[in-house]
């Protein structure tokens, strides 16, 4: 190679790597520049004031590896019987049975006031977090920023990460004190900003709704979700079954409510070959999470609320599942 190749090379390379630099930088300014024209939109209309905004400007960051993981699929589709074996570990029954018992009065207490059974409140604690353990070590704030302006789910995450920046101003805390997951859901019941504004409870009365340090907050917070979008407390969320083998799964799914005769005539019953409870003033479903006719259950009301907080079967019936071995005596 001439000397002279070799000047256009080492040229070309220096370019390419101002280019990217530049990128870089311009990135970072763009990024910068939608996050203050939100704060300012923000400190306009009252809802932060110019100080606290100016915090935020200081702290927000783009988090690439935030849309790395929003991008990533999942390889595969697990099957619900490996789901459920991951769920419902020995470990997590045994935790959540102790926990249950550990903290039975201020649960009872609770559960008079939302009208929600206890386990309830300790499973979805459990599955969510593992009883507390695993909040999340994301920033937030610079999560969900990060979330909105990528742009593929623009409209939601923004309005996420107002709701947040509204619940860093009325928590006068630092920024960094919100910790949570990647996609922005907080504290020890995983509320998204959304979920926070709308059920978090200061149960304990220190003028905080903290979900991310106080059990009363967090238990009376879980209540306060499942009650406001229906939960009934005479009612559990349903029962595993076993289907004959003529079974119409076409009548599969929540969106068929029948009383509970109708799935007895239909050859439904309990696992030990018993017959459904006869109440047919309750109207109830047949799901099969893998709808292969194995792992099936009857679900009531209680469940649709469940599938409100999160819209997977494995998860609700895995909800579901977990609070019947913890309240196990």
């Amino acid at each position: 190679m001439s000397r002279y190749a070799h000047i256009r090379l080492a040229a070309l390379i220096i370019g390419s790597l101002c280019f990217i630099n530049f990128s870089a930088s311009a990135d970072e300014t763009a990024f910068k520049s939608w996050v203050n024209t939100t704060l300012d939109e923000m400190v306009a209309s009252g809802k932060i004031s110019q100080p606290r905004a100016d915090v935020l400007t200081a702290h927000v960051s783009f988090v690439p590896r935030v849309i790395e993981l929003d991008k990533k699929q999942p390889e595969k589709k697990i099957s619900f019987a490996t789901y459920k074996e991951r769920i419902l570990s020995a470990q997590r029954i045994d935790k959540g049975r102790k926990l249950y018992h550990k903290h039975s009065a201020l649960l009872n207490e609770i559960s008079v006031k939302y009208g929600v059974q206890p386990q309830y409140i300790i499973a979805l604690w459990g599955i969510e977090t593992n009883y507390g353990g695993f909040t999340g070590g994301m920033d937030v704030l610079s999560s969900l920023a990060t979330l909105a302006y990528e742009g593929r789910r623009a409209a939601f995450f923004k309005s996420e990460f107002i709701k947040a920046v509204n619940i860093f101003h009325t928590l006068n805390k630092a920024p960094s004190e919100m910790k949570g997951s990647w996609a922005g859901a907080m504290g020890q019941c995983q509320f998204m900003p959304s979920s926070y504004i709308a059920y978090a409870v200061d149960y304990d009365g220190d003028g905080y709704k903290d979900i991310w340090n106080s059990l009363p907050d967090t238990f009376a917070s879980i209540a306060n979700y499942l009650s406001s979008v229906g939960w009934r407390g005479d009612l559990r969320w349903g029962r595993e079954v076993i289907l004959p083998t003529n079974f119409d799964m076409s009548l599969e799914g929540r969106d068929t409510r029948k009383p509970i005769s109708y799935w007895a005539n239909k050859g439904v019953n309990l696992p030990n070959g018993q017959a459904l409870p006869k109440a047919d003033n309750i109207k109830a479903s047949i799901v099969v999470p893998d709808k292969d006719g194995s792992d099936a259950y009857i679900v009531y009301a209680n469940y649709n609320t469940i599938m409100h907080w999160n819209r997977s079967t494995y998860f609700a019936t895995s909800v579901g599942l977990l609070a019947d071995r913890i309240a196990m005596r």
